[in-house]
């Protein structure tokens, strides 16, 4: 009966939920993608390749894998990609929540990434005399998601570069299914990036695997729900704190933020609290700190948005944070990351006098711009 009447659950009655509630308006785009999704959780119900755990031992599990190819309509996992704010994160938290599937699990790619490195080292490290650690690290995986979703789909370190195409490879003949999102199209992955030859591989699997579908919504409807809001505010009082939380909120949609790291030049540099391509810092995490132009350029290629709270007035007694602070705009700016900030006056009053205040007249110029619409439309480099 239930494969009799497909549309009684699923994405799209879930979808139109939200419409009649209000959440959200009805969008031909977001609409359509929601067609393809509801297709994909029909094929997924019941979705379990591997109904027991596999034995013990490589062997164990060797022979008890089956190929994809004797897995009848094994269906393909699809790449939603979409500019941002368009709904493809809501879309697949829809799919997620409805997927009838054991095992599954949404995960932030970069979350996922960070993982996968933790735990192939960890095989290594308790089998010194594997040959190569990737079948058993995508055993682990396969075992407790025959599902994965992935929020923010996108490559920037040559260390997940090289390790994706193998992991991805052998989570597929794992008959894992694969949801994505991202703002990149698979065949603009990793692009004009170090050893990109060597990724590739990885792009034609993913084309292969996964059906691409473009989210092509015209309105920004993150956007939106910030018009109106400023993005610097003057003091860093209770009302601006306020304020900053609600915009960290309809940044995130929803999301559940976090701690993260982002490994630079084999260094670890901590974000506090991250969701949805978006991090918050305190100025003095970020500028009160020994960071330098490596680590601005990792968040600037990270994140998208990018919020701090209380910055200070600048002078020369703080003029190490003042110059960091010049480094840290600069990376903004260049990659067009939307910055939202309380602060102890506007940018022009930051820093008023003594060594230093002329150039950061620059900065302060930089930061007014930052505020305009035509900044604000602007898409976010990587």
């Amino acid at each position: 009966m239930s494969s009799a009447l497909p549309l009684l659950s699923g994405v799209i009655p879930a979808y139109r939920a939200r419409i009649a509630a209000g959440a959200i308006i009805s969008d031909p785009a977001q609409a359509s993608a929601a067609e393809r999704l509801q297709d994909l959780w029909a094929k997924l119900r019941g979705y379990n390749p591997y109904p027991k755990k596999p034995p013990n031992g490589w062997v164990g599990r060797l022979l008890h894998r089956k190929q994809v190819d004797e897995v009848e309509d094994h269906p393909n996992g699809l790449y939603i990609v979409g500019e941002v704010g368009r709904g493809k994160s809501m879309l697949m938290d829809l799919f997620f929540e409805a997927a009838d599937v054991p095992r599954k699990k949404r995960i932030h790619f970069h979350e996922f990434m960070q993982d996968a490195h933790r735990r192939f080292h960890a095989i290594k490290r308790d089998n010194p005399n594997i040959a190569d650690p990737i079948p058993a690290l995508a055993d682990e995986i396969a075992e407790e998601a025959s599902l994965l979703c992935f929020d923010e789909f996108q490559v920037h370190d040559i260390v997940d570069a090289m390790i994706l195409g193998r992991l991805f490879e052998a989570l597929f003949a794992r008959l894992v299914v694969v949801v994505a999102t991202s703002n990149t199209l698979p065949d603009d992955l990793y692009k004009g990036k170090p050893g990109r030859d060597a990724f590739l591989p990885f792009i034609s699997l993913i084309k292969k695997k996964l059906d691409v579908l473009v989210l092509d919504a015209e309105r920004d409807y993150r956007r939106e729900r910030l018009h109106g809001l400023a993005c610097w505010y003057a003091p860093a009082d209770s009302r601006a704190d306020n304020a900053l939380d609600r915009i960290f909120d309809e940044l995130t949609a929803g999301a559940a933020p976090r701690a993260e790291s982002i490994i630079v030049t084999g260094r670890t540099l901590p974000v506090p609290l991250a969701a949805a391509q978006t991090a918050r810092f305190d100025f003095q995490a970020l500028c009160g700190v020994p960071l330098g132009p490596g680590d601005y350029l990792a968040l600037a290629t990270h994140y998208h948005n990018l919020l701090i709270d209380g910055i200070p007035r600048l002078s020369p007694d703080n003029f190490d944070e003042a110059r960091r602070f010049v480094t840290l705009i600069d990376a903004l700016y260049e990659h067009r990351v939307k910055l939202y900030a309380t602060a102890a006056a506007r940018p022009d009053d930051l820093y008023r006098a003594g060594e230093g205040a002329k150039i950061f007249e620059r900065t302060a110029s930089r930061l007014e711009e930052m505020q305009s619409e035509e900044y604000l439309k602007l898409p976010h480099l990587t």
